[in-house]
């Protein structure tokens, strides 16, 4: 492969050579800090950029509080624009206000109104209720990052679906034929923005019962689509969590810490 040829693309697999590989350690790895100091810690840095990161975990375990909190600790600390796809309607404001309350002003000397307007105007968020929606969105975005159209000068570095799940789960199996491939599709689609715009891509997906234990939604053809997997478990009635990485691209599963979630 030539110097600066991209990967090459042979039906819907990006090919990498070893100079790809080598060229991916050396000058992309770049983290965006979470906030969160257990799971920066635990991730080596935070949410890696390129790569796509899913959390899974139960009801009420702490993924959207996460997502809410990555998202700000991204536009507080100027590091670019988040685009956000709520599937449930669990996008809020007043969450990212009171997030935004338990930064240290060390890390960000601005007044709190000034400072929340700010992080406002960085984070995108649309609402996405159905799999056509979401392919629309992933679409228009891929065409806007390809023009360089950016917002106020700051590009999208971060794109969070919560959750992917509640969009891929009613076509798997249900009334459309190509629910399998069509979540492939996505797959495919979130992986190749995440590498050509060096973008940090994070979704969500809940649990399933399982053999013994509950396991991660959406089967075995999307468990290998995540870069990175971390499960989040929360302490009844806590805001303390645990986070325990399932997979990790350098890590070795089962490796945990604990963590709280602010507000």
């Amino acid at each position: 492969m030539n110097e600066g040829q991209p990967p090459v693309e042979n039906g819907g697999v990006l090919w990498s050579d070893g100079m790809d590989l080598l060229k991916d350690v050396a000058e992309r790895k770049h983290f965006f800090p979470t906030g969160l100091e257990g799971i920066d810690t635990l991730l080596g840095g935070g949410l890696r950029k390129g790569q796509l990161t899913e959390l899974t975990g139960q009801s009420s375990s702490g993924k959207t509080q996460a997502c809410l909190s990555f998202a700000s600790h991204v536009a507080a600390r100027h590091m670019g624009v988040v685009l956000y796809l709520d599937t449930s309607n669990s996008f809020s404001p007043s969450r990212i206000a009171r997030i935004l309350d338990e930064i240290p002003i060390s890390l960000i000397k601005e007044p709190k109104d000034v400072r929340l307007k700010r992080v406002m105007s960085s984070i995108i968020c649309e609402s996405v209720f159905d799999i056509f929606a979401l392919f629309e969105v992933l679409d228009q975005l891929e065409v806007s990052l390809n023009d360089k159209v950016n917002n106020g000068g700051k590009k999208i570095c971060l794109l969070i679906i919560d959750s992917i799940s509640s969009l891929l789960a009613p076509i798997i199996g249900g009334k459309y034929s190509q629910g399998r491939s069509m979540m492939i599709s996505v797959a495919m689609i979130l992986k190749k923005l995440a590498d050509k715009h060096n973008l940090s891509v994070l979704v969500t997906n809940h649990m399933v019962a399982g053999n013994g234990a509950p396991k991660p939604a959406l089967g075995e053809s999307w468990k290998a689509v995540p870069h990175i997997r971390l499960m989040i478990s929360r302490d009844r009635g806590s805001n303390i969590c645990t986070a325990t990485i399932l997979k990790h691209t350098l890590m070795a599963s089962g490796r945990h810490l604990r963590f709280a979630v602010p507000g």
